[in-house]
This record gives C-alpha cells, structure tokens and sequence, in this order.
C-alpha cells in the first residue's frame, strides 16, 4: 500500500481487488469504438439556451427552468436550476461531464412526492462560466447561498461524482440543514491513485484539447467509466447540455485548484468526521472508477452520521442515466426508507 502523510497522519491507499484492476485495464474505449459512435451523434446540434419560466415535459413529467443571482465570495453567481414537483425538497447535483440533465429520470419519479431541484454546478450547463472561486469548498458555499436566496431551509441532497465533492462540504459545513445526504459514485475512505488517471488530464484540457470536440469528450467519458449503454436520446440531450459555451475551459479550473488525491486527504481528516445527518452510499454495482468493494465497510468510517447505509444498483459509473428504472426505484426507497436525524 502507498503512503500519505499528512498533520501527523498516514494515510494508506487501498489495494485494489483483483475484479477491479481487470475492470480498468483498459479504461479508456478503443479508438475504433469510439470513432464508430460519434457517427451516431455527428447531427448534434447545440442547444438554445433556456429562458426563466422555460417548461418542457420528460417521462411524462413538467420540467421548469429557473435562473438566479446568489452572492458568492467577492462575486455573484449566475445559477441555471431545473425543478419538478412539490413536497419536501431534495436538491440534486451531477457530475461530469452532466448537467441538471442527468437527474431527470429520477426527478420525473419522484415528482409526485418531493420538490425536486436540480443545479447545473457553477461551470457546467447554463450556470455561471467567468473566472472566480472553483475551489470545491468555496463553490458548495455558494451553492448554500443560492438555497438561501430560494427560501430552502433544511432539505435532502443527492449529489454524484463531481456533485459529491461539493455535497460533502456542504453536509459538513451545514450539517443541520441536510436532512439526508444521497452519495454516490465518488471517493470515500478508499482510495487508490489507478483509479483516476483522468484527472490530470481534465486539468490540462484547456491546453491539449481534450474538451474541444464535445461529442467525442462525452463519449469518452460515458465509454470510460460506464458500463451499460445510456439510450441515445439521453446521450444527445447530455452532449448539447456541456456544449454551451464557455463549459470547456470553466470545468477544468477546478482540477487546477485540487486533485482527486488532495480531496480524499481533505475528506478524510476533516469533512467526515463532521457528517451528522443519516448517509446513504448508493453506488454503481458495476461501477471501474469506484469498485463496490470500497464501499462495503463504509459504515466504520463515517462515525458520527445518524445512520449510514449502501445500496447498490446494477449499472456502471453513470447509473442515473444507464439504469433509470432501477435507479429511481433505488433512490426512492432510499428517501422513504430514511431514518430520523
């Protein structure tokens, strides 16, 4: 195992299981693949941008389209969100490379008893792209003042990959507001540094191009880290959602304030341990960026939370959008089922 030190503590990083180190040997999709389904989305064509009031309908359901100005540190942000439904509020925030977009299976089937608000994170989709604040801590703030300016008092979060790095500042900063936090597909205690070799390339992106073609970068990304094939009117939807302009050199400034391994160091010595509310891990059963078996021993390692809890669904990285069905059901007995604070 590899050592870490840091403020008079090792941090060790975790072998990786035999099924696992097969799993990522070849994580990247061959060139071939790849270049055979960007054919399929060659017609992409951008999105127009939404308008405060924008409704559209998806899996039966209506989507509105909100836009607000929140204070951020000496700036003020511009936020894109979506919601769907009343009830108690469940704030739900993607990853990369998503919008609000990647919830709205979930979103729709929940509808009929939750208020669901979904953000485009600052740098993604129709959010805020000028320079500022991208470090995680600093943004999960913002994000609270947008709450703030919404009337969101305490509410559940649900946030994945990306999301998550901000939603376990936000759990830890604020922790009687989140009623319930939902984490899925992010580092938690385990780590290993094999398991994120994109990384440094997302942060060098500005310079090597690795975001220019948007189509072929969301495709990559899904070929990486998925594991069952995202329905091609989805897949559409998300290459238009992260090609708005200004995406492609605002996501990576968050990698140049961090790195991967400097968050699992950060989450480990101080956000954890200052996790109140009950969690619920839910993790892509399939999941190459973030083996199950890093997960099942979760509950030693969050020692303060009122509950913590892993559910798994059977899908890849991107459950939300590989297994919809099965994920909104997941999730749904995951926010009944949550036990009291």
């Amino acid at each position: 195992m590899g050592q870490v030190s840091d403020r008079n503590s090792v941090y060790e990083h975790t072998e990786l299981p035999s099924r696992a180190r097969t799993a990522i040997a070849s994580y990247a999709p061959p060139e071939k693949l790849l270049a055979e389904q960007l054919k399929r989305y060659a017609d992409v064509q951008p999105r127009p941008a939404d308008q405060e009031g924008d409704i559209e309908e998806l899996d039966g359901v209506v989507f509105t389209h909100h836009f607000a100005d929140a204070p951020g540190d000496q700036e003020t942000v511009r936020w894109h969100y979506v919601e769907a439904g009343t009830g108690e509020p469940v704030v739900f925030l993607h990853g990369m490379p998503d919008s609000w977009f990647m919830w709205h299976h979930q979103m729709a089937a929940l509808a009929d008893s939750y208020r669901c608000i979904a953000v485009d994170l600052k740098g993604y989709g129709q959010s805020e792209k000028g320079r500022g604040d991208y470090r995680h801590a600093g943004v999960a703030e913002q994000l609270v003042a947008l709450l703030d300016e919404l009337g969101i008092g305490r509410f559940t979060l649900v946030a994945h990959d990306r999301g998550a790095v901000q939603g376990d500042h936000i759990a830890a900063a604020h922790p009687w507001r989140v009623a319930h936090y939902v984490r899925t597909e992010q580092h938690l205690h385990h780590f290993h540094p094999a398991l994120s070799p994109h990384d440094e390339l997302i942060a060098e992106a500005p310079w090597s191009g690795l975001m220019a073609d948007t189509a072929r970068f969301v495709v990559w990304a899904y070929g990486m880290a998925g594991a069952r094939p995202v329905a091609e009117p989805d897949l559409r939807r998300i290459i238009q959602e992260f090609s708005y302009p200004g995406i492609t050199h605002a996501v990576p400034r968050y990698s140049m304030n961090s790195t991967f391994h400097q968050e699992w160091i950060e989450r480990r010595r101080d956000l954890i341990p200052r996790w109140r509310c009950p969690i619920t891990l839910i993790q892509g059963h399939d999941s190459r960026t973030q083996p199950r078996e890093f997960f099942t021993d979760a509950d030693q390692y969050i020692p303060n939370a009122a509950g913590v809890e892993v559910r798994y669904v059977t899908a890849g990285h991107f459950w939300p959008m590989e297994n919809p069905e099965e994920g909104n059901q997941v999730l749904r007995d995951a926010l009944d089922a949550r036990p009291s604070a």
